[in-house]
């Protein structure tokens, strides 16, 4: 439901391609840092498609985008990293507004039953 609302759908699709939809929406709590439809678009040509056929390599690209724990805005402004479930980290810096390795911040605290999401203009990469 919170997918289609927030022009998530492409993220949800490959939540489910990647077999995460009960981890992502059952357990938790979550921090999301979650690409919009727009972001996935802006993906070289073909690159989503493949990885929609590669749920290993969907699956590290998906938990590069999650924090356990519920973070809301105020917490990560004052962060400078974050380690995500795929256990890497990312980058996190405020700057006239926040961003996540390159990618910006565009909307924040959206609730969610386990957690928080806030919406990203682009995908990240591990």
């Amino acid at each position: 439901a919170l997918a289609n609302k927030a022009g998530l759908s492409t993220l949800a699709t490959a939540i489910r391609a990647a077999g995460l939809q009960r981890t992502l929406v059952v357990e938790g709590p979550f921090t999301v840092f979650a690409p919009t439809n727009e972001a996935f678009a802006a993906l070289p040509e073909g690159t989503l498609e493949a990885l929609l056929q590669d749920p290993e390599a969907l699956t590290n690209i998906l938990l590069y985008h999650v924090v356990s724990g519920t973070v809301k805005a105020e917490d990560v402004v004052n962060l400078t990293e974050a380690t995500m479930l795929n256990g890497e980290t990312v980058s996190i810096s405020v700057n006239g507004g926040v961003m996540v390795n390159d990618a910006n911040v565009i909307a924040t605290d959206i609730m969610a039953r386990n957690g928080v999401v806030h919406l990203i203009d682009a995908v990240l990469i591990p």
